[in-house]
């Protein structure tokens, strides 16, 4: 079977405030989802499954199916907080989704190959979707996975700190990801520094490599996934209930640990783009609007 490119656009901002997955960014409409479902198109894929919040359905379909809907085998799926195994209840008063795992968890049904995640609001440019689809169609099993490594420099926003994944890498593959919470890059010194719970500042080399949720699995991760969800509720109900998560990377660090399987990095080196504060805004359509106006990407995408 052809890969699945899931999208995982349920989220909303909490520093953005708002449904940034949704919000415009060009003159013609374009979300900045759309460049991604464009460049993961060119690079192979024809198949996507979309994870959504219910409420959001209707104006999401009337989007992708005037665009990407065209030329995508398009599937809809909802990330419902409800969605737990038998025997657990939701705790009273959480709100919070269970976290990117779950997302993920809530496309099960859909998946029957080897398939991408990515978020809905990252722009990840061309060559992640090229590497990644060929990962998918030639080595991804129950024991080869993979990820796209971006520079950390490319991945920062001028106007705040952000949360970044760094990846510590080993002969091309991942050994550990060791996530930093208030990662900056200082305009006048040029380093980027994350401050550390105790106020303590490190400084992270330049060229290190982040995940930033470009993943490529085989179709058995979504079982490990699923068997992961219930020792994480374990933990997330005894030390965090109303705020614990369950991320993607969990089995694959599992794997890891007991070398069961691998994580190849696949290095990229272009620009990342996303809006993590509303001040983002701005740049980023600067930013989308060269793209274009270069012809690295058409003005109509999907015409």
């Amino acid at each position: 079977m052809e890969p699945i490119l899931i999208i995982m656009a349920a989220g909303i901002g909490s520093r953005y405030g708002g449904i940034k997955q949704l919000d415009k960014i060009t003159d013609q409409g374009d979300i900045i989802m759309d460049f991604s479902l464009y460049d993961a198109y060119e690079a192979g894929f024809r198949r996507v499954c979309f994870i959504i919040k219910e409420e959001f359905e209707d104006v999401f379909r009337a989007h992708i199916e005037n665009g990407a809907g065209k030329k995508y085998e398009v599937k809809y799926v909802f990330q419902d907080i409800n969605d737990i195994p038998e025997g657990y209840t939701l705790p009273k008063g959480r709100i919070k989704p269970w976290g990117t795992g779950h997302a993920v968890l809530s496309a099960r049904r859909n998946i029957d190959s080897s398939f991408a995640v990515i978020n809905a609001d990252d722009y990840y440019g061309k060559e992640g979707f090229v590497k990644i689809y060929d990962f998918l169609t030639t080595k991804a099993d129950a024991s080869h996975n993979c990820m796209v490594g971006f520079e950390i420099e490319k991945t920062l926003s001028q106007n705040g700190t952000v949360s970044r994944g760094i990846c510590k890498v080993k002969d091309g593959k991942l050994n550990e990801i060791v996530e930093h919470l208030k990662v900056s890059k200082n305009p006048q010194t040029g380093l980027i520094t994350d401050i550390l719970p105790d106020g303590t500042s490190v400084v992270i080399p330049s060229d290190s490599p982040v995940s930033m949720n470009l993943w490529g699995f085989g179709p058995e991760y979504i079982d490990l996934l699923e068997a992961g969800f219930i020792t994480a509720l374990d933990r997330i109900m005894t030390e965090n209930p109303m705020k614990g998560e369950y991320y993607i990377q969990v089995p694959i660090n599992d794997q890891l640990a007991d070398s069961s399987a691998s994580c190849e990095v696949l290095p990229s080196s272009d620009q990342w783009f996303g809006i993590t504060y509303k001040e983002d805004k701005p740049d980023v359509i600067k930013k989308f609007a060269a793209l274009k106006e270069s012809s690295e990407y058409p003005m109509n995408l999907w015409e």
